[in-house]
């Protein structure tokens, strides 16, 4: 089994660190639908501003609110405003690899959406893998990378 990214919000902005709550991640119930993350499900929080790393579990907050809130330990982590990505996993065997297509949504500094992708993992007939990212149109956007020369 290998463990593999399932759904990514990515830059999303802390909107509340409440130290006192019992702990987890407090998202927004609609945005964790369309990409497919779930309440109590253990996702992965990497802090673009600090760099520090947690593990905790989701709670929903108010439907529509675009809420993001570090609670309890995981609110040393991380200041109001700061750009998080907030990923969930899953095991898959090797067969069950290619075909995946995890939702990944990114975010404006105000937590409404601005870009919808597509992570897609195919495998070709010298069973080598291919992966891609799909636009919300389903049209494939360029991975980016950058060479020592673009440094």
């Amino acid at each position: 089994m290998r463990k593999v990214l399932a759904a990514k919000l990515h830059g999303i902005h802390v909107t509340e660190a409440n130290l006192s709550y019992h702990g987890s991640i407090t998202l927004d119930p609609d945005q964790c639908h369309e990409a497919g993350i779930l309440p109590m499900e253990f996702v992965e929080i990497w802090n673009k501003n600090s760099g520090a790393r947690i593990s905790t579990y989701v709670i929903f907050g108010q439907a529509g609110s675009r809420c993001c809130v570090l609670n309890g330990a995981a609110a040393r982590t991380c200041q109001v405003g700061d750009q998080i990505i907030v990923c969930s996993s899953t095991y898959v065997n090797d067969a069950q690899i290619a075909g995946l297509r995890p939702k990944i949504l990114a975010f404006d500094r105000n937590n409404h959406i601005v870009d919808r992708l597509t992570y897609s993992l195919t495998r070709d007939d010298a069973e080598r893998y291919r992966f891609e990212i799909l636009g919300e149109a389903g049209d494939v956007k360029p991975i980016p990378h950058r060479t020592m020369e673009s440094n």
